[in-house]
């Protein structure tokens, strides 16, 4: 005798509102004359998550252009990585400026 089961699969719809843009943020790092360039790519592949060759691109940007994104998040993800990226810099003794700027 086979035993049978009743499955019933029950679908649940999630809309969201349309025309709601979640504002993004960047997080922006200032070029200094004391912080390494070594470093800031430690930083940028350790913390925000890039490759080699585009932590050097960005890093070289900063240094040439004074400043650069070095990512864009939702404002909450933002100023943590800005809070964390500082908290590295300064124990390792370094005054890198990093900020959040709304795009």
């Amino acid at each position: 005798m086979t035993q049978q089961t009743d499955t019933q699969t029950v679908e649940k719809t999630i809309t969201k509102p349309a025309n709601i843009d979640i504002p993004r943020y960047a997080v922006v790092f200032h070029n200094d004359d004391y912080t390494p360039m070594e470093f800031v790519i430690e930083l940028l592949i350790s913390l925000f998550s890039h490759t080699v060759e585009s932590a050097k691109k960005i890093t070289m940007k900063i240094h040439e252009e004074d400043k650069a994104v070095v990512g864009e998040y939702y404002y909450e993800v933002a100023e943590q990585k800005t809070a964390e990226a500082i908290t590295f810099a300064r124990a390792n003794g370094h005054p890198l400026q990093v900020e959040v700027e709304k795009i």
